[in-house]
C-alpha cells in the first residue's frame, strides 16, 4: 500500500496541538499500536514515518494557519518520558530503502522547524518532561531552546553507538557539536555513554540550556515561551489561510493534481513530472487592486483574496507531494523528468508580485516554503532531467528546475525561451546557502556576474551562458532525449546516487549540507553492515539478551 504525507488535524494519532495566544504546545503522545506498518508497538514515545508525517504536518499549519503564534512549546504528555526515538523493532526490520527514505524525511521536518524559527519567527522550545534518548533528543535539538526537567531520573542521551551499532540519524552528531557548540572531547564522551547525561552537567557541557526541578518545570518553560512569543516577530494582529486538501488523482500509471502531473514510464524507469503554470496574468489582477485595505496578513498592502489557491504556493504543495511520492512509492523510478507548460509572463507576474511583497508574512511563508520543497528536490537521490521545449514557461521560480537538474535540454527553436529573475540569484538558497546560480557558477564568478535577470533567452543564448547543457534543434531532440534516459536507465542506482550528491552541492559545506551528506552517508552505510544488521548485529539483537557479535576489523 502507497504511503500517502497528506493528513488533517481531526485525524491526528499522535500528537495534540492546543494554542493559548501566542504561544503553541506541541504535545508529543504516540498511539502504541498506532504504527504506519504492522510489526512493532511504539512504546515510550518512540516514532515511525507515520509520526512524522503528522509533525511534519503540524509545522507547516503553524506556519500558514496561525500566524499569531510566535512560541511552540514542544513537549510530551507521558510521565517522565520526552521521547524514546526512533523505533528501534521497526529500524531493525525495516528494508534499507524504507530506513533511508525514513531518516530523510526525519531529517527535512527537523529542519523545517529550525526554518520556523529563523525565516518565520516561530521559535521552537523543547520542554523535555523525562528522558530523551536518541531520536528524542535529536528531536529537542532541532529546537532553539531546551528546558530539560531536573529530577535525577531524567537526561538526554544519543545511545546508537553503544547499544544499537548505528549512528544518531537525524543530525544529532552534527548539531552537538556545530549547533549546540559542544567540545568535541565531551560529546565524544557523550556519544559513548549510554545512559546519557542530566541536570547540572547537561547544561554545563551545553546540551541544553536549563535544567528546572520538576516543582517548578512547567512554570519555568510557560515564563520562557511568553517572552520568547513577545519578543517575536509574528504578528499578532493577522489571520491565517487554511491549508485545504491537494486534489490528488491517481490513474494506472498517472498521478494527476490541479497544477503537477506524474506520468510514469515503468521501461525506461522514469517519471515525467509536468508543471502547469498559472492560468493568466489577470490571476493577480484583483489582489493589486486591493492596496490600503486591511487584508487577511494584517498588511495593508497585501491581498485578503490570497489562500491556499494562491498559484506559487498550490504548485509548492502539490510538488512537494509528488517528490514525496515519488520518493517513497516508487523506488525503482530513478529519473524524474520535468517540463512546463504556460506563459513566462504569467509565471513571472506572480514572481513580481512576490517579490513587491515579500516582507508580508504570508508572502515570505510561500518564499520559504518553495525554498524548501526544492530542497527535498536537491536532497532526493533521482537523476534530475528538466526539458525546456514548445510550452513551456521555466522562468523566474521555475526556472529553479532547469538550474537544480543534473542536466537541461533547451530546444533551439523560435519562441522557445527560459528567463533568469531576481528570484534566481538567492530567494530560493540551496542546502549551502547559495542559490543555484552561485552553486553552478561557483569558480566562474564571472559567468555568474554577466546573467541578465527579466530578459528572454532562445536556446543557443542560453547555452552559451551556461545556464542549461545542451540545445538540440528539433531533428535531434527526440533521439537526444531518448538516449540520455536509457542510459541513465542503464548504469547503477547506487553509483548515480553516490555521483549527484557529489555534483550537486558545490561549495562551503553548512550545518545542513553535513547532515545530508557527510552524516546520512555513513549512516546508510552502517545500516547495510552485519554489525548493525545482520542476524547477530546490535540492532537485531536489541533486548533479547544477547551481545552483539562484531566483525572487529576497521574498514
Amino acid at each position: 500500500m502507497d504511503v500517502s504525507f497528506e493528513v488533517e488535524p481531526a485525524n491526528y494519532r499522535h500528537w495534540h496541538v492546543t494554542i493559548d495566544g501566542a504561544v503553541a504546545t506541541v504535545t508529543m503522545d504516540v498511539a502504541e499500536d498506532g504504527g504506519i506498518q504492522p510489526g512493532y508497538e511504539l512504546k515510550l514515545n518512540s516514532y515511525d514515518l507515520g509520526v512524522d508525517i503528522e509533525l511534519a504536518d503540524i509545522v507547516q499549519r503553524l506556519r500558514f494557519e496561525h500566524p499569531e503564534v510566535g512560541a511552540v512549546v514542544l513537549t510530551s504528555a507521558k510521565d517522565k518520558v520526552f521521547c524514546a526515538g526512533a523505533n528501534i523493532r521497526m529500524l531493525a526490520s525495516a528494508e534499507h530503502a524504507w530506513k533511508v527514505n525514513f531518516c530523510k524525511f526525519t531529517n527535512e521536518t527537523r529542519n523545517a522547524m529550525e526554518d520556523a524559527t529563523e525565516h518565520s519567527g516561530q521559535v521552537y522550545i523543547a520542554a523535555v518532561n523525562g528522558t530523551a534518548s536518541g531520536g528524542g533528543y535529536e528531536l529537542a535539538l532541532a529546537c532553539e531552546v531546551i528546558l530539560l526537567v531536573d529530577d535525577r531520573s531524567a537526561a538526554v542521551a544519543l545511545p546508537e553507538l553503544p547499544l544499537l551499532g548505528v549512528l544518531p540519524a537525524t543530525g544529532g552528531l552534527t548539531r552537538v557539536v556545530d549547533k549546540r557548540r559542544v567540545r568535541r572531547d565531551l560529546a565524544d564522551v557523550f556519544a559513548t555513554k549510554a545512559e546519557g547525561v542530566g541536570g547540572k552537567t547537561a547544561v554545563e557541557w551545553r546540551l541544553v540550556d536549563e535544567a528546572v526541578p520538576r516543582v517548578g518545570f512547567a512554570e519555568a518553560v510557560a515564563s520562557r515561551a511568553a517572552e520568547i512569543a513577545r519578543t517575536s516577530s509574528r504578528r499578532r494582529d493577522a489571520v491565517g489561510i487554511a491549508l485545504t486538501p491537494l486534489h490528488k488523482r491517481i490513474s494506472g500509471d498517472e498521478i494527476a493534481y490541479d497544477h503537477v502531473t506524474i506520468t510514469i514510464d515503468r521501461d525506461l524507469r522514469a517519471a515525467e513530472i509536468l508543471i502547469k503554470g498559472p492560468s493568466g496574468e489577470t490571476d493577480l489582477a484583483g489582489e493589486t487592486d486591493l492596496a490600503g485595505e486591511t487584508g487577511r496578513s494584517g498588511h495593508g498592502d497585501v491581498p485578503s483574496t490570497i489562500d491556499a489557491g494562491f498559484w506559487p504556493l498550490a504548485m509548492a504543495r502539490e510538488l512537494d507531494d509528488a517528490i514525496l511520492h515519488l520518493r517513497t512509492n516508487e523506488a525503482e523510478i530513478g529519473t524524474w523528468i520535468f517540463r512546463s507548460r504556460g506563459t513566462r509572463e504569467a509565471v513571472l507576474a506572480h514572481d513580481a508580485f512576490m517579490q513587491e511583497h515579500a516582507e508580508d508574512w504570508l508572502v515570505n511563508e510561500v518564499i520559504n516554503y518553495l525554498k524548501r520543497v526544492f530542497k527535498r528536490l536537491d536532497y532526493s537521490s533521482r537523476s534530475i532531467f528538466t526539458l525546456i521545449d514548445e510550452g513551456s514557461c521555466f522562468a523566474g521560480t521555475l526556472a529553479e528546475l532547469v538550474f537544480a537538474a543534473d542536466r537541461s535540454y533547451h530546444l533551439d527553436q523560435k519562441e522557445v525561451e527560459i528567463a533568469v529573475t531576481i528570484a534566481n540569484l538567492g530567494l530560493y538558497p540551496m542546502g549551502n546557502g547559495l542559490s543555484r546560480l552561485a552553486t553552478r557558477f561557483f569558480y566562474d564568478p564571472d559567468a555568474l556576474a554577466a546573467v541578465e535577470t527579466n530578459k528572454p533567452l532562445d536556446a543557443r543564448e542560453a547555452q552559451a551562458r551556461g545556464l542549461v547543457t545542451f540545445a538540440p534543434d528539433d531533428i535531434d531532440w527526440d533521439d537526444e532525449i531518448r538516449v540520455a534516459v536509457e542510459e541513465r536507465a542503464s548504469f547503477s542506482p547506487d553509483a548515480l546516487t553516490g555521483l549527484e550528491a557529489n555534483f550537486r552541492f558545490i561549495g562551503p559545506e553548512t550545518l545542513e549540507t553535513k547532515i545530508f551528506g557527510r552524516l546520512t552517508a555513513w549512516q546508510n552505510w552502517i545500516f547495510m553492515r552485519p554489525n548493525a544488521v545482520g542476524a547477530e548485529g546490535a540492532l537485531r539483537r536489541y533486548g533479547t539478551g544477547q551481545r552483539p557479535q562484531f566483525d572487529r576489523r576497521r574498514v
